[in-house]
């Protein structure tokens, strides 16, 4: 995965550097800083940073990580937060942006950070992870590089309640058993129309079949994000199936074979080259990374994650209904019931296909994050 939001102690994460929030002195103080001399080995660490000297505000220099799980510390000198008229937030964007850049030249492949100078040098955690997620998304538009952001708290999360308040209202206003009903009851009612049954010929059997294609949904796991069988599939049955008991006919199984249509992998293909774009612009803005990407060209018959399918949906930048053809060819529908489902529903319908935004307020749900 290209890019990751945790909630962990950063000292706890295993990657190739770990940021560290420096003193620009060779001192550590509380906080972050603290927390990782630590876990490094205090007298170790302390004696490394001493030949480095003092470190101006928006660099970084680099030491080993001794004890972490990692190869290296990044240590780099965030201002302190005097009201956002001195320059405080260009200069956490080139901490930010100078570490990436120092990853590049050290040529490692993983790097985490935590929320720059949001510790005791007191700069808005709301604002550090707006200027953060921005300084990804265009290093990674161009960049290979697993990042991982690390917060502590749900306090970092604050912003995006305010910033995507439309979510928890999308959520809230769909998030119901009605919902359900509007969403999948429609396939019953489609199945009894094209039995030329109409509602009024037969209502307590319309009713019936209504209520058992729900149940035979939920007893299946349709209505639960769980793959097999796939929700599609289920579906289709269920729908099949109340088209037989309102007086129509199942198709047979070789009827269903004739009419298999392209794959997953094949329909994400056709589309990369049908809009114009590149295959490293494609598997960048889904947030996967070569290795998948190729695997995925190389087997038409590729089963993605949902999440996974759901990422290369937005990095096309389909509308919905796009998008419910296209994950069903992997075997998944949207649920009314799902949250992680209205939450990729609501920025599509807003036309916001930035990854990093909607793991942003995947995150903030407690939700798995795309790609």
């Amino acid at each position: 995965m290209a890019f990751q939001i945790v909630r962990n102690d950063i000292t706890k994460i295993k990657a190739d550097a770990i940021v560290n929030t420096a003193n620009p002195e060779p001192v550590y103080m509380a906080g972050t800083d603290s927390a990782i001399y630590a876990a490094a080995g205090a007298e170790k660490l302390l004696e490394e940073r001493k030949k480095i000297g003092r470190i101006a505000e928006g660099e970084v220099a680099v030491t080993p990580a001794f004890d972490l799980d990692a190869k290296y510390i990044f240590h780099t000198v965030g201002p302190v937060w005097q009201g956002g008229s001195s320059g405080e937030k260009e200069t956490v964007k080139n901490c930010y942006l100078n570490c990436l850049n120092k990853a590049v030249g050290l040529g490692i492949e993983s790097i985490a950070f935590p929320l720059i100078a949001t510790g005791v040098y007191g700069f808005p955690k709301a604002e550090a992870l707006q200027i953060a997620t921005s300084v990804f998304s265009s290093f990674l538009a161009e960049n290979d590089l697993e990042i991982t952001l690390v917060v502590f708290d749900n306090e970092s999360f604050e912003l995006t309640g305010k910033i995507f308040a439309g979510v928890n209202q999308f959520i809230d206003e769909n998030y119901v058993e009605e919902k359900t009903e509007e969403e999948y009851g429609a396939a019953v009612a489609e199945a009894c129309e094209d039995a030329e049954i109409a509602e009024d010929a037969g209502p307590s059997d319309y009713k019936k079949e209504r209520r058992k294609f729900h149940q035979n949904m939920f007893r299946l796991g349709a209505y639960r994000d769980v793959p097999p069988p796939a929700a599609a599939s289920v579906a289709y049955e269920a729908k099949a199936a109340a088209a037989s008991a309102c007086g129509g006919s199942k198709r047979s199984l070789d009827d269903v074979v004739k009419n298999i249509s392209e794959t997953w992998s094949e329909s994400l293909l056709r589309m990369i080259t049908e809009k114009g774009y590149s295959d490293v612009e494609v598997y960048r803005r889904a947030n996967v990374d070569r290795k998948l990407f190729s695997k995925i060209r190389s087997n038409k018959d590729y089963k993605p994650k949902k999440s996974t399918a759901v990422a290369f949906a937005l990095a096309l930048k389909l509308n919905l209904d796009e998008t419910k053809d296209f994950i069903g060819r992997a075997g998944y529908a949207f649920s009314p019931s799902s949250k992680f489902d209205l939450i990729v529903e609501y920025f599509i319908e807003n036309e916001v296909y930035e990854f990093m935004t909607i793991n942003m307020a995947l995150f903030e749900h407690n939700e798995p994050l795309l790609g």
